[in-house]
């Protein structure tokens, strides 16, 4: 059975974004982005919530987004896509942006079936909103969150609406030489 695991970067102060989603404090380099290129590599498979589609939509098909990174745009521009939303209607399919699929009702059914379809785990980027939901019906496999050496002051904390206590198992750490820390639990 594949695993759904998040990928999820947080400030030291708990954040995984601060203030109108501002993302700027992210702390990245080359180690970095050859991180990300891993990580996406152990994935076939995108689960967004329908605010971090929307961001992801909106860069990585731009010629911006094609220019500043092309091996992830590459990436994120042709892995299937999963969008979980009750208020969108229809999501969007171009020459860059493709292999996307809209879900809007039952979540947890439709996770639950594309984890027992062949293939690569699934990755969450993001879409907090959506972690929460995962975390309460019991669908999330692995956390994996990279804590930025930095305090922003005010945001959105990581797992916020969470309603019950988690506990989770420290399998792996890494210093990266930026001071990220990755610390990667099982739930």
């Amino acid at each position: 059975m594949r695993k759904v695991v998040l990928f999820m970067m947080v400030s030291l102060d708990g954040y995984f974004e601060g203030e109108n989603h501002d993302l700027s404090w992210h702390n990245v380099d080359e180690e970095f982005n050859e991180y990300a290129v891993r990580n996406l590599d152990t994935a076939d498979t995108l689960l967004f919530g329908r605010k971090t589609y929307q961001l992801m939509e909106s860069f990585w098909p731009t010629t911006q987004g094609l220019e500043d990174d092309p091996t992830v745009a590459e990436k994120m521009n042709t892995m299937a896509k999963i969008v979980f939303s009750h208020s969108l209607d229809k999501v969007t399919q171009t020459e860059h942006w493709k292999n996307v699929v809209l879900i809007k009702d039952n979540i947890a059914g439709g996770i639950m079936k594309l984890k027992a379809l062949p293939g690569k785990d699934m990755l969450v980027l993001g879409s907090s909103n959506l972690c929460v939901s995962l975390l309460e019906h019991g669908l999330l496999d692995e956390l994996r969150i990279m804590i930025n050496p930095v305090v922003i002051g005010k945001g959105t904390p990581l797992f916020e609406g969470i309603k019950k206590v988690q506990k989770f198992t420290l399998i792996s750490s890494r210093n990266f030489t930026s001071g990220n820390v990755l610390l990667t639990y099982q739930v």
